[in-house]
């Protein structure tokens, strides 16, 4: 039996995929409005920075992996245009059924599919390029799923990986007490759930820092990765290039 991290509990690996679906069943319908109370709005902000930095062009192909609510598929949906092409995947159905029906009100339709991004059901060289947004620290092999990733680009594909990081030293102690006391106080009253918004908090501590994920992407085969921090690395975007 392998073990692995969930959040700060020890948990065999092939339970910890049905521990983090039960997180996401349980705050899909309210995912979106604790995102912009928890992070004051600044998902936003992130977001909007990646969507600049991935500088898609006409008729790129693209694979949202943990894709959510859909705030980054509709994004770039607008940057390919009607030549182009975004695959909208999650491997929670819940939260997949919930950006669905969001881009649909919105008049956009995206090809949706539920998948594991440690198996993605595409071929080689296929995609311009890969984005995963605070979903990477969810995944039981991050070394596995950022190989596929990298299987599915075509060479000089760029994969971006937006995620929760190291905060700068100075910050570390009002991030704790907020992450630790505020978070599940907001979950709890909000979303009705406050151990989904504790494992949050675990979770992010658990992830690779900035330079610990860096190397994770190039021994995965990507031939150069940067990262941008942004909000003093309470998140950092990372970009690899496939060559």
């Amino acid at each position: 039996m392998s073990n692995t991290h969930f959040g700060f509990q020890t948990v065999d690996e092939k339970d910890k995929a049905r521990h983090v679906r039960g997180v996401f069943d349980s705050v899909a319908s309210k995912y979106d409005v604790m995102n912009d109370l928890m992070s004051g709005g600044l998902h936003r902000a992130w977001k909007a920075y990646t969507v600049m930095v991935a500088n898609l062009k006409e008729g790129d192909r693209v694979l949202d992996i943990a894709g959510g609510t859909g705030d980054l598929g509709l994004a770039f949906s607008k940057k390919v245009g009607a030549s182009g092409m975004v695959v909208h995947t999650d491997i929670n159905e819940a939260m997949l059924r919930v950006g669905r029906d969001r881009l649909i009100n919105k008049g956009v339709v995206l090809p949706t599919l539920v998948c594991d991004a440690e198996k993605l059901p595409f071929p080689d060289n296929h995609f311009d390029m890969v984005s995963v947004a605070f979903g990477l620290r969810n995944m039981t092999h991050k070394d596995e799923a950022l190989k596929e990733m990298n299987r599915v680009l075509k060479p000089r594909g760029r994969l971006l990986v937006l995620e929760f990081s190291r905060i700068a030293k100075p910050l570390e102690k009002v991030y704790d007490w907020y992450s630790f006391n505020v978070l599940p106080r907001l979950g709890s009253m909000v979303a009705g759930d406050a151990d989904s918004y504790r494992y949050l908090a675990e979770s992010i501590r658990m992830h690779p820092g900035q330079e610990a994920l860096k190397t994770l992407m190039r021994q995965s085969g990507f031939g150069h990765v940067d990262y941008h921090n942004m909000t003093g690395g309470v998140v950092a975007l990372h970009v690899g290039i496939k060559c």
